[in-house]
């Protein structure tokens, strides 16, 4: 059964809910483990869908994060500011101050949010914000605000996430490496993974990251990336059956390259997906396949979400 969107919005048509009782994973997570990329979706009765938005969730409020939490084994979460409620944080913020320090937040801001605006995201739990350049998602945003936007946030020790399509990276590359703070790149910019690993595609990102240290990569979305599609079993896989196995060496090399500057996470609750939804559970259990070793699964999980969003905690 569809769920229901509140406050008067329809769901877009074709959406796809989020997956109603995911596995739980084979993995077991290592202690403190961090999902360092989800969002909230209202509720809409609460806070609004934004007038510009680009589709119409279901509902996926704080309460079901905070249980899909739990239920996979984290012990804390990253939330990101989703495009249907374009620059109102509310939900966004609520979820980070109701989480009990358990959740920090990246926001969307515009030129004209306030010094005061920005120590009061501070407060709440956000250290980040994100520019979206995926053209069907979002309007364009002139570069030179973005830019002001990024050094007005860079004293407050935040960081820029940015999501874009590797077809784009060439014409994004120069204001990248530009940006005075640490980049978090969404997805490992979204490669193509029907092109081969060693490709002049993914070669560009590699070399991104290479030639530029401040430069981070989130290794999630493989539902997103696959070509192969989902396992074959809904919420269970086959002896031997690996997830999402063409994403697999995209997300391997990051890894095993850049052990200190990769990031995971879920993308719960799965914005804007027509063709599958994934069961969160089996998520995870792609987590050991792209960091083989215990090393590689703290550093993932623990160390560097901590470092880039506890630092307190983490020293």
């Amino acid at each position: 059964m569809s769920r229901p969107t509140t406050g008067g919005f329809t769901k877009t048509e074709g959406w796809l809910d989020w997956f109603e009782a995911p596995s739980r994973p084979r993995f077991v997570l290592p202690p403190g483990a961090v999902d360092a990329h989800c969002h909230v979706f209202g509720p809409g009765a609460e806070f609004p869908y934004a007038p510009e938005r680009k589709y119409t969730p279901c509902d996926a409020g704080k309460a079901e994060l905070f249980a899909l939490r739990d239920h996979l084994g984290f012990a804390r979460h990253v939330i990101v500011q989703a495009t249907c409620h374009g620059a109102d944080n509310r939900a966004l913020v609520d979820a980070c101050v109701s989480s009990g320090g358990r959740a920090r937040g990246v926001a969307t801001v515009r030129r004209s949010v306030t010094e005061a605006e920005l120590l009061a995201l501070h407060a709440a739990g956000v250290r980040g914000v994100r520019f979206n350049f995926v053209k069907r998602l979002v309007d364009f945003t002139p570069r030179d605000e973005l830019m002001e936007i990024a050094s007005r946030i860079a004293p407050l020790g935040w960081h820029v996430v940015v999501y874009f399509e590797a077809q784009d990276l060439p014409e994004l590359w120069d204001f990248f490496t530009a940006l005075p703070t640490t980049v978090v790149v969404d997805h490992m910019g979204r490669p193509d993974v029907s092109q081969p690993v060693d490709g002049p595609q993914f070669g560009l990102f590699l070399r991104l990251l290479r030639e530029h240290p401040t430069i981070w990569s989130k290794v999630s979305c493989p539902e997103r990336l696959s070509v192969g599609g989902p396992p074959a079993l809904p919420g269970r896989l086959a002896a031997g059956e690996v997830p999402y196995a063409d994403v697999v060496p995209f997300a391997r090399r990051i890894v095993e390259e850049f052990p200190d500057r990769v990031l995971w996470g879920t993308d719960w609750p799965h914005p804007n997906l027509k063709h599958h939804m994934p069961d969160d559970g089996l998520l995870v259990d792609f987590i050991p396949h792209i960091a083989p070793t215990p090393q590689l699964q703290r550093k993932l999980l623990v160390d560097n979400p901590m470092r880039l969003y506890w630092p307190e905690v983490a020293c």
